[in-house]
């Protein structure tokens, strides 16, 4: 069997697509739901099925969410190469379950690693890889997310490069999720190999210290995606992580700029809370269609930081399709930022004034407020965000 694979493998390898070749599975930025923020290494088949069941009865997919990633940990061992599911924890199989979320109208995910080892310590794909991506063609798999641990010094844009091919070798459209982390600046050189790439380290939601939220923090993700925005577009983003809203310790404010800054910055958005006991307000958070539009907006800009006033008070924009701009005002203080403002009083270097006028429309209170020769008083909540997309006024 293990000579069948090989076998199979240097075929697929010799009739592959050009290496680097750019594909555009997600013209926009991925959306769905992953594993490892809610159950972490406990997971099983029977959760799965039920966050299937619950993206549908919650709206989420219905607001854009389709992909549904099973993380770290669905895997124990190799046979004759071949990678295995924890057979107690996975009783039918992944392609079953694959199949089970394809017939929910959604897309299914797995996750794997470009070392020897995953971070859990199960199998990883590292010498594997034109294996590992038949059989998750076979099973069904639409999106897979790659992770770096236990690498051996590998070379990352070559580790990943392999496995971008196996994939495409498959014939099966498969999204491919750089989880290097940043450490070797994937943006540099993602594009054209994965379909987006990690940024920094894990995002975590618990509040630690006064302006930074520890380790890889929502606050320092945003700056670290700052100066990013030049690498994102159509089938290439930038990767903030996976979306803590509805987890730790954040307050309401906190969850609506954390998802109000991912939707500017074009990041993916996969949730990670659980959807069993998911309360109102953070499902009203996350199927805001008018801030999802933000992101899923088919020009594909990420957005910019144009003004900073101190240390924690930012103003940002978003070029949209149609002449359309958000605009977003991100509090990093502890304290309300009150403000007096001239939505025309600002000049922003390189954005087409196309109009005289915009219409301004409050995304969060889904209303509009005015046009853009009004002046406005208006408080930012502490750690918190006002969002307005302006519209041309015809």
């Amino acid at each position: 069997m293990k000579k069948i694979f090989l076998l199979l493998s240097l075929i697929l390898s010799i009739l592959s697509t050009i290496q680097g070749q750019e594909r555009i599975l997600c013209p926009t930025p991925p959306m769905g739901w992953n594993t490892w923020n809610c159950f972490n290494r406990n997971i099983n088949e029977e959760q799965i099925r039920e966050i299937a069941d619950l993206m549908i009865s919650t709206g989420l997919k219905d607001a854009g969410y389709t992909y549904l990633v099973v993380d770290d940990c669905w895997q124990t061992h190799r046979e004759d190469g071949v990678i295995q599911a924890d057979s107690t924890k996975f009783s039918s199989g992944i392609q079953n379950l694959a199949t089970y979320v394809h017939s929910k109208g959604l897309k299914f995910g797995i996750y794997s690693c470009a070392g020897s080892e995953t971070c859990a310590g199960r199998p990883g794909s590292q010498g594997y890889e034109y294996i590992d991506a038949v059989t998750y063609a076979n099973w069904g798999v639409d999106f897979l997310k790659y992770d770096w641990c236990n690498n051996n010094g590998a070379n990352a844009r070559e580790a990943y490069l392999t496995m971008s091919n196996a994939l495409k070798s498959t014939g099966r459209p498969i999204v491919l999720s750089i989880c290097e982390w940043g450490t070797n600046k994937p943006w540099e050189w993602g594009k054209g190999i994965g379909d987006m790439w990690r940024v920094s380290e894990d995002i975590i939601a618990t509040v630690e210290g006064t302006t930074y939220w520890g380790g890889g923090s929502i606050f320092k993700i945003i700056d670290i995606m700052t100066p990013l925005w030049p690498y994102a577009g159509p089938g290439h983003w930038n990767d903030a992580d996976m979306l803590q809203v509805g987890n730790g310790n954040l307050t309401y404010d906190e969850n609506v700029m954390h998802f109000s800054m991912w939707c500017m910055l074009s990041s993916p958005l996969m949730i990670g809370c659980d959807l069993r006991n998911i309360d109102k307000h953070t499902l009203d958070i996350l199927t805001n269609k008018e801030v999802i539009a933000i992101n899923q907006d088919k020009l594909g800009k990420q957005g910019r930081m144009f003004e900073r006033s101190g240390k924690y008070h930012e103003i940002w924009i978003k070029e949209l399709s149609d002449g359309d701009i958000a605009l977003c005002f991100l509090n990093k203080d502890e304290k309300e930022w009150i403000l007096d403002y001239h939505f025309w009083g600002f000049d922003i270097i390189g954005l087409d004034r196309t109009y005289d006028r915009y219409i301004v429309r409050d995304v969060w209170k889904h209303k509009d407020i005015g046009d853009t020769g009004d002046k406005y008083n208006f408080t930012v909540p502490a750690h918190g965000v006002a969002l307005f997309r302006l519209t041309p006024k015809q």
